[in-house]
């Protein structure tokens, strides 16, 4: 692992000459180019009349409200669809629907997005309108038996199409080919948000409203700031403003009672909440529903107003997250038995994993700590049972994922069954047979594509704090000035210290008491999921340290504590 300076631009800021130098060098380092970037006011977001498609698709919902349509909503299963899935529920009945439901497919029984299969089990809905949600682009055959089945379909989408766009009444994707929506980072679950916007103005401009209060969508945020955290897409101004105006609501004791309950759980104050915690706290547990069972638990504590019935599906929901950690963690030991005796300059560039036993729920955080540890492009596989192997990718900044499967199946047309996904994450399907000639294609294209020093690993640094820096008022300022997340990271500081005590507390973390390198001032510091083959170590005196600056509350009293993101001996 090394640690490298983030590049600030050649030219200075005066629009951000109001704000500490710091802040003003990190918003700069973030690519913020004017000050408006820093409004999050929602007033600033984009206007959804530049989505393409979207006055068709509030043309389709008009009808269905005025008609008093059956509308069936069909999600995905993590928890960019499950929040989704429950925006559009909830939108849609505050704007008047009379019928609305939702279909969340069973990733073991029926896999990702709007199959001809899951179609079949729409039908037994009787629903009018389908709308999907987080899925559907990729949909070309499950739309068509949709619409052969006398339905009208509408598409709300953020993936990536493919060659061949569904032949939908109308889609909403920034993604798709002619959409000018400048944010193509929406999450679904902002895509589903964008379109309940607009309905609301063509509903005001048709007179709903003129003897009744209109309906506050905004009551929405907090899922569409949960959603698009959550799906790890990038944070740019429209995201920032989305993901601000719903982590305001849950600070403010708005939120949803499904929201409340599962920070409840967690042990996590709302009242501090930040985008991380939405990442890494609400997000698993949220996800572990989709993972190990079905998302519809997921959905219905969202869904609910019921506070003791939300509290009883969070706990159902926290019990699931132990049994995904738990069910991970031997998948892990497994992956890593596997490479014990291959030596990091014989290791595959692009690595492919398999073992029949792992569970196809959790192959993609396998994938993400996998990638993490050796640094590449890692896909890990689990059976699908039918002689085929189901696949969840996860990439290294500077190499797309989906479009090396499109290369792949380019250059081999009958190894990938199918495949989707967006620059960092990616799935595919391929039968078993194919698994080793996969591997082997995979790996050539990410040797095409990366060099070896590109597989070292490395975390970007904003530099170093000086010793009067350490202050709560700092700490505070970067917890509140973000927020933080995909594509706008967290300020990440490095620098020397004295290691004065240390101690794992958990299972796996170093609780450290450090010394600035002077001497002056003294900071506590938490490492998390550290290698226990080499924390503690007494011998150890100076050690650098890539870190985060942040808070930490014990017994009312607020302390600075460093958030330790790498630790090396020195």
């Amino acid at each position: 692992m090394r640690i490298e300076p983030r590049q600030l631009p050649d030219t200075t800021l005066p629009f951000l000459g109001d704000l500490p130098p710091l802040l003003t060098r990190l918003y700069a380092a973030r690519g913020v180019q004017s000050e408006a970037e820093l409004d999050k006011s929602l007033a600033r977001l984009i206007p959804f009349q530049q989505l393409k498609g979207i006055d068709a698709a509030v043309d389709l919902l008009v009808t269905a409200l005025e008609q008093r349509q059956r509308i069936l909503i069909v999600g995905d299963f993590d928890a960019d669809g499950a929040t989704a899935s429950t925006v559009g529920m909830l939108g849609l009945r505050l704007l008047g629907a009379a019928h609305v439901d939702y279909l969340v497919p069973n990733r073991f029984e029926y896999g990702y997005g709007l199959t001809p299969e899951i179609v079949e089990v729409a039908l037994t809905r009787e629903p009018q309108l389908l709308i999907t949600v987080d899925n559907g682009i990729s949909s070309v055959e499950g739309v068509a038996a949709a619409k052969a089945a006398g339905l009208q379909v509408l598409v709300t989408d953020h993936h990536l199409p493919g060659l061949e766009l569904p032949a939908a009444d109308a889609i909403v994707n920034p993604n798709q080919p002619g959409c000018e929506f400048p944010s193509k980072a929406l999450a679904g679950v902002g895509v589903i948000f964008y379109v309940l916007m607009a309905l609301r103005a063509r509903l005001r401009s048709l007179g709903w409203y003129a003897s009744t209060p209109q309906p506050n969508i905004g009551e929405l945020l907090d899922l569409v700031a949960l959603g698009s955290v959550a799906d790890v897409v990038p944070l740019d101004a429209n995201n920032r403003i989305l993901v601000h105006q719903g982590l305001e609501r849950i600070r403010a004791g708005r939120a949803r009672p499904g929201i409340k309950a599962i920070l409840e759980v967690a042990k996590r104050d709302a009242a501090r909440i930040t985008s991380t915690d939405l990442g890494f706290i609400l997000g698993p547990r949220l996800n572990a529903a989709g993972r190990l069972d079905d998302m519809s638990l997921g959905i219905e504590c969202l869904l609910t107003d019921d506070p003791a019935l939300a509290r009883e599906m969070a706990a159902q929901l926290d019990g699931m997250n132990q049994d995904r950690k738990s069910i991970e963690q031997g998948m892990q030991r497994e992956a890593l038995a596997q490479l014990k005796d291959l030596p990091v300059e014989s290791m595959p560039f692009g690595l492919c994993l398999f073992d029949p036993q792992w569970h196809q729920g959790v192959i993609g955080i396998l994938a993400s700590r996998m990638k993490e540890r050796y640094f590449r492009p890692t896909i890990a596989f689990a059976d699908a049972g039918d002689g085929l192997l189901k696949g969840s990718g996860r990439s290294v900044p500077g190499f797309h994922i989906r479009d090396a499967l499109s290369v792949v199946a380019a250059q081999h047309p009958t190894l990938i069954s199918k495949y989707g996904g967006h620059a960092m994450a990616a799935g595919l399907t391929l039968p078993e047979a194919n698994f080793p000639l996969f591997a082997e294609a995979f790996d050539a294209e990410v040797r095409r594509q990366l060099r070896e020093e590109d597989l070292t690993g490395r975390l970007l640094s904003d530099g170093t704090l000086a010793v009067e820096e350490f202050h709560l008022e700092l700490a505070r300022a970067l917890r509140h000035a973000g927020p933080w997340g995909q594509h706008f990271p967290e300020p990440m500081f490095h620098g020397v210290f004295q290691l004065v005590e240390q101690r794992v507390v958990g299972e796996r973390h170093l609780k450290v008491i450090l010394k600035s390198e002077c001497g002056s001032v003294k900071l506590d510091g938490i490492a998390f999921g550290i290698d226990r083959e080499i924390w503690p170590n007494p011998t150890v005196r100076w050690v650098e340290l890539a870190y985060k600056l942040d808070l930490n509350e014990f017994r009312g009293q607020e302390t600075v504590q460093l958030m330790i993101a790498h630790i090396e001996p020195r």
